[in-house]
């Protein structure tokens, strides 16, 4: 187990030198060199994931250790942004296995659909709900440290 995680510690630590180099890219090659380097987060945390034995799955792990990158500056935002914009401009191609998979599982669609729909809506509901909550937080959040802002400048 010691030896996994020294194995995924190492990987991690070597994106920050290899993050570098795709700063010289243009074009598509840097498109391609960034969502390489996002597919490389994502699959070292998931071989951390499964050979740890975590609770959490490997992408979820995947976006922490990005974050925690991106946060201590061992990789910085501009040598993700190409390869990230793409990947989320072409997000919907990700969708195509699940459409086909409800043409597949049509009959289940026709006897079970009503349970599937109420679930998506809640879901969605609750999605809807939790991001307006947060991001009323985060403005009243920034409010306040604007306002203390101004009352140290004053």
């Amino acid at each position: 187990m010691v030896a996994n995680y020294t194995f995924v510690m190492e990987s991690i630590g070597g994106f920050a030198m290899s993050a570098k180099s795709i700063e010289r890219l243009s074009g598509a090659a840097r498109i391609a060199a960034q969502s390489a380097l996002l597919a490389a987060v994502w699959f070292v945390a998931d071989f951390a994931a499964r050979h740890l034995d975590l609770p959490i799955p490997g992408s979820v792990v995947g976006l922490a250790v990005l974050l925690v990158l991106l946060l201590s500056g061992g990789i910085r935002p501009r040598w993700v942004k190409a390869g990230a914009d793409w990947l989320l401009s072409e997000l919907l191609l990700f969708f195509v296995p699940a459409a086909v998979a409800v043409v597949q599982y049509g009959g289940l669609f026709k006897s079970d659909g009503w349970r599937l729909a109420l679930v998506v809506i809640c879901g969605t509901l609750t999605v809807l709900v939790a991001v307006a909550f947060t991001v009323d937080q985060a403005v009243r959040l920034e409010r306040r440290l604007a306002l203390r802002r101004a009352h140290v400048a004053a």
